[in-house]
């Protein structure tokens, strides 16, 4: 019988089992300086990594010359990182009520809206202080924590079981994968997992853009959740690139453009995994894969900069692009909130000409009427959970 193989559902989505047992694992080797050396960077590779620096240069410029435009591109980011990246992992909810939640955060109604609330949660503390943030077990486990804190589940804890990574044959027989570190282990190798990092940085002896992805490609091998890997190592990925200037997945979701190649992802994960418990692994798939991420920020950050500018009316453009991520029904202190650099005086302006055209309908008036959207039927997907991630 043949295997059928599902990139999308492997590493987190498909059935994760637990299993127990102890094994005598060795030691990771993504981080180790020797390791390190012998891994031939192909010449390619060495394109891509000055073809990032190229970008970060722009981005710099960006902040300087478009403020106006990244403050609105970083609300909407948000939005997207949070909807994608729990999205991967099976956690969603209809769209009308995702949208408002993230216009107002209320209390959340179930499991699935506290965990998207608690991600985005994270995700704003990174974007606002990364520097005050430290790569060590602590941090790691309270992102862990912070994502389930308004659940029922016990968040912030090492996984107490071992498990395995499987995948299930055509007739239904289930094979194993990948074996992860084991639950003894766990605590282990990620303290020696921050060490390595930490030591590998300071040294400046490698550029952190081949530290980052050896840094998650091991802690995704660790799997040192019972659930919330996945999500761990994304905020992870946007908290590690914050902390070296390269501050795209401020203003592009990063998750967003993960979901959108997600078979790609898995499968250099799964090339890139072979061997990694004897140190023989080849990082080369995962390296490329993960530079390829990032160029593919800067370069849709550059669209849409590029975009907005060359509209005679930027302010406008900002504002319409605000209101496409509103819910269908919202106020104009919802728009106020999302566009800082936009006056009140110039959104009720821009509201109405949209009233006009026959996109919005005022309902009210004065500070508390509301604007709906005119022929916009939110598309609703259903409420469900994946397996572990």
């Amino acid at each position: 019988m043949g295997i059928k193989l599902d990139f999308s559902a492997f590493w987190g989505i498909i059935e994760t089992r637990n299993k127990t047992g102890t094994q005598q694992e060795k030691q990771m080797k993504s981080l180790d300086i020797d390791f390190l050396t012998r891994q031939a960077i192909p010449i390619e590779m060495g394109g891509l990594l000055q073809k990032v620096g190229e970008y970060k240069g722009r981005q710099d410029l960006f902040q300087h010359q478009t403020p106006q435009i990244l403050d609105t591109l970083k609300q909407i980011a948000i939005i997207e990182s949070t909807e994608s990246s729990n999205r991967i992992e099976g956690v969603t909810i209809p769209e009308k009520r995702f949208r408002e939640l993230m216009v107002n955060p209320v209390k959340p109604k179930d499991r699935s809206e506290a965990e998207i609330l608690g991600y985005r949660e994270v995700l704003s503390q990174i974007h606002i202080r990364p520097e005050s943030l430290t790569i060590d077990e602590k941090t790691i486990l309270r992102f862990h924590q912070q994502i389930y804190a308004k659940t029922d589940i016990t968040g912030g804890q090492w996984k107490k079981r071992n498990n395995v990574i499987e995948e299930r044959l055509a007739n239904g027989r289930w094979i194993t994968r990948f074996v992860p570190v084991s639950a003894a282990q766990t605590p282990y190798y990620m303290k020696e997992l921050c060490s390595r990092y930490r030591r590998l940085q300071d040294k400046g002896q490698i550029s952190p853009l081949i530290l980052i992805p050896a840094f998650i490609f091991d802690f995704l091998c660790i799997h040192p959740f019972t659930d919330g890997n996945g999500r761990v190592s994304r905020l992870l990925t946007i908290l590690l690139l914050h902390q070296i200037g390269y501050t795209v997945g401020r203003y592009i979701s990063i998750e967003r453009l993960i979901e959108e190649s997600r078979e790609t992802y898995y499968e250099a994960l799964q090339i890139s995994s072979n061997g990694w418990r004897e140190g023989k692994h080849n990082l080369k798939p995962w390296w490329e894969y993960s530079l390829g991420v990032l160029i593919g920020a800067y370069k849709e950050l550059e669209k849409r900069v590029g975009a907005i500018t060359k509209t005679r009316g930027m302010k406008t453009s900002i504002v319409k692009e605000t209101i496409k991520n509103l819910p269908s029904t919202f106020s104009i202190s919802d728009v106020e909130r999302l566009c800082p650099s936009v006056s009140r005086d110039m959104i009720r302006v821009i509201l109405n000409s949209l009233r006009k055209q026959g996109f919005l309908k005022c309902q009210g008036t004065g500070r508390g009427a509301l604007w709906e959207k005119r022929g916009n039927k939110s598309s609703k997907r259903g409420n469900k959970r994946g397996n572990n991630d």
